[in-house]
């Protein structure tokens, strides 16, 4: 028998590498069959410069040198878990769940890669765990990305939209009865390789970039690029800002403020190109703090932002994976057709137990 509420923790490294995401929450099913959620404890452990650079550089590994990498990812993501544990007076945990960290994502060729997503996960922490969410979606012929609409879709509903600016960013809305998501441009994932130039983590509240101009002429050919063309159902990773987005900008030969601020530009443009007028939208994800980026938006889109809580702001993502997870245990849909383009709406993600 099905329980109707569930201790999870839910667990997310994003591409921008600010770290590792963790929120223990609780999910409860009412008797009308909706979802509510509340957050217990949440921490964001930030990767050690080491990490940074090994996450960073992955992409070039062979794939022998990615099963080390998993092992040792596996390894470390699990002293982050009992680090995590350990701090807390937490005694129920139905399970971990876990979106590793994305080496490798190009679905248009059938691969996808999430390192740590081992089962020794499991025995290492001494937990169940569910995780490795994408590679049946794209087996299914799906993107495998994004997953965090079905969350949207049960837990956030009353929005017309719900934008996630994170590494890169993500919309979500009910178009005919049925849930459309898709990547809409890199966000974090530029602005914070060109603010590590200035020796910045990041650009704290988009200071450096407003303090430069905007060049037309790569703002021109950012918003010319044919992803934005293209219909969804359709996704990015690093190796497309690699190929496409960081040779542009490079060889216009500018000021770092001034590419930052160009960027910005851009985002907020094609934000607003998918985004309706007069429309609620939910804002969450690390481009949220940017408050330069979001003052762009919000004069470019002149929709209504919704900036909530700075946990959810912080650990959304975080908190749908561990959805995702009790719905894996549960058997039931966790992955929509109608978001990733698979054959079918499928139940997605491993469990091991420990």
């Amino acid at each position: 028998m099905k329980k109707n509420s569930y201790f999870v923790i839910g667990v997310m490294s994003g591409t921008s590498l600010d770290g590792i995401d963790l929120a223990y929450c609780t999910f409860r099913r009412t008797e009308d069959g909706l979802w509510k959620y509340e957050f217990l404890e949440t921490e964001t452990f930030a990767y050690p410069e080491f990490w940074q650079i090994k996450l960073k550089k992955a992409i070039q590994l062979s794939m022998e040198q990615l099963k080390v990498l998993d092992r040792d990812y596996t390894n470390y993501l699990s002293e982050v878990i009992l680090r995590f544990l350990d701090k807390r007076p937490i005694e129920s945990v139905d399970a971990i769940c876990s979106h590793g960290h994305t080496i490798i994502h190009q679905p248009e060729k059938g691969i996808t890669l999430q390192i740590g997503n081992r089962p020794e996960l499991a025995k290492l922490t001494n937990q169940r765990i569910v995780c490795d969410f994408r590679v049946q979606d794209v087996q299914l012929g799906g993107q495998g990305a994004p997953l965090v609409p079905i969350g949207d879709q049960l837990l956030f509903s009353e929005y017309d939209h719900c934008l996630n600016l994170g590494g890169f960013a993500n919309i979500s809305h009910e178009e005919a009865g049925k849930r459309i998501a898709y990547d809409i441009c890199p966000v974090n994932i530029v602005l914070n390789h060109y603010a590590h130039k200035l020796g910045l983590r990041y650009d704290d509240n988009g200071k450096e970039a407003a303090g430069g101009k905007i060049d037309y002429s790569l703002l021109e050919k950012l918003n010319d690029l044919k992803f934005y063309c293209q219909d969804p159902p359709k996704s990015l990773g690093l190796e497309w800002v690699i190929t496409n987005i960081f040779p542009l900008i490079d060889s216009a030969e500018l000021r770092i403020q001034d590419i930052l601020r160009t960027y910005i530009e851009h985002i907020a443009i094609q934000l607003s190109t998918e985004i309706k007028k007069n429309s609620s939208v939910l804002l969450t994800g690390g481009g949220v703090f940017n408050s330069f980026l979001i003052k762009r938006l919000k004069e470019v889109s002149k929709a209504t932002l919704v900036i909530p809580d700075e946990r959810l702001i912080e650990y959304k993502e975080a908190l749908i994976f561990g959805l995702l997870g009790v719905l894996r245990m549960r058997n039931e849909n966790n992955c929509l057709a109608s978001v990733t383009g698979a054959e079918k709406d499928h139940c997605s993600g491993l469990i091991f137990n420990h």
